[in-house]
């Protein structure tokens, strides 16, 4: 089906940075003068905030040398080398080969990385340590992808291809996670149907993933074949269209304009008006934290990224919580912390929405605190130092189990 001009410009401004910011800022400024229905902002909680992330950022990196907030983080947890190993095994490839293969290796594991649940857990045979949650998440996933289980070639185990990808078992999946009746792990069929229809969705964009048997990781050719002859840049935004351009089919049938799936964007109904799409509100959060897991393998091929900040921070429950727990955000009735609630509940929206807001409000005020510009200190390094390991540690020091403030019924492809 062919969109209008007026679809396919909606379609496109809704993918952007840009629009996350200005839709969550309508919300925020309705919160400002007490118009939403679920939440209002209290930013003389401001100071506080910027104050707990900092002394959180300072515990984990005293001297500020922040690494970017991405997948490649959590493949370190128990501080073992398993990225260094992999850089072992990869040293008979070329350096184009390794960041495809990196490519294809942070754009499973983030696929496979919503939440968990309380109850799941993962046990790694290599080390004999156990993780939890995203840690456990990423281990899991980075061991299954170095034996191949993405993979439909025996004889190249370091690789996510369409036809390994697609035909993915659950029992294969189940058994990675070491999932049983005693471990449960929260929306795993979810997760499966996600690689499953990646598999199937890089297949309609031969340009960004290839022809024969397609892989994710090849979107780092059409990166580098994307630059202008010299050119040593890549902006941060470019690799997220490229994102939500490629993987627009995988995600479950939620809102769609002219036939075409709209991803991680919600509707909220204070921001319903006469335009298409006025009552749209885009995160892309999956969408953006795998943008910034993709970067470093981009700079290992001495590319720059530019337009850091021109991504939005992450709307997601560790951030969220974070706004709800040190008092930067206010229920108006107790009784949302009383039940769970699906993604696509006006209350979540407001959250997220709010969130995204909160989150560049809490770097400019860090920021000026410590003396920095936004180059010095930006928000992809905020979110790591930073508010989502602030979101943690105030859960678990507020709640037995450290779990967030407001339940979410997770289907796997959200949170």
């Amino acid at each position: 089906m062919k969109l209008s001009k007026l679809e396919l410009e909606t379609v496109q401004y809704l993918r952007t940075p840009a629009a996350i910011r200005q839709k969550c800022d309508r919300l925020f400024d309705l919160a400002r003068v007490d118009k939403l229905r679920y939440f209002r902002v209290d930013l003389s909680q401001l100071d506080k905030a910027a104050n707990y992330v900092i002394d959180t950022t300072r515990q984990q990196y005293p001297d500020f040398n922040i690494p970017f907030h991405s997948r490649w983080r959590h493949f370190e947890a128990g501080n073992l080398q398993r990225v260094a190993e992999l850089d072992a095994a990869l040293a008979e490839f070329s350096l184009i080969e390794q960041a495809k293969i990196k490519f294809d290796l942070a754009i499973v594991s983030v696929l496979l990385d919503a939440g968990a649940g309380a109850d799941w857990q993962y046990c790694e045979p290599e080390s004999g340590q156990v993780y939890r949650r995203s840690e456990g998440l990423a281990i899991a996933s980075f061991r299954m992808f170095c034996q191949g289980v993405f993979s439909s070639n025996p004889d190249f185990p370091f690789s996510a291809d369409s036809r390994g990808l697609s035909q993915l078992k659950l029992e294969t999946l189940a058994a990675g996670f070491q999932v049983s009746r005693d471990n449960p792990l929260v929306g795993l069929t979810g997760r499966l149907e996600l690689l499953q229809r990646l598999g199937k969705a890089i297949c309609q964009h031969r340009l960004l993933f290839g022809s024969a048997n397609p892989r994710p990781g090849n979107l780092v050719q059409y990166l580098l074949d994307s630059r202008v002859s010299g050119v040593k840049t890549v902006n941060a935004s470019e690799v997220l269209n490229a994102v939500l351009t490629g993987f627009e089919e995988i995600w479950p049938g939620r809102y769609a304009i002219g036939g075409v799936n709209l991803g991680d964007v919600w509707q909220h109904s204070a921001l319903i008006g006469e335009n298409l799409g006025d009552e749209f509100v885009p995160f892309h959060k999956l969408s953006q934290w795998l943008t910034y897991s993709l970067l470093e393998p981009l700079q290992e091929l001495g590319l720059e990224v530019a337009g850091l900040d021109e991504l939005t921070g992450l709307p997601e429950y560790r951030n969220g919580g974070l706004c709800l727990d040190v008092g930067l955000l206010r229920v108006k009735d107790a009784a949302v912390f009383e039940q769970s609630y699906l993604p696509g509940s006006e209350v979540i929206v407001e959250w997220r929405s709010l969130t995204v807001n909160l989150l560049d409000k809490i770097a400019a005020a860090m920021r000026e605190k410590l003396h920095l510009s936004a180059i010095e200190l930006p928000l992809v390094k905020i979110l790591q130092g930073g508010t989502w390991a602030a979101g943690r540690k105030i859960a678990a020091e507020l709640r037995a189990g450290g779990g967030p403030p407001i339940q979410i019924e997770s289907d796997g492809t959200v949170f």
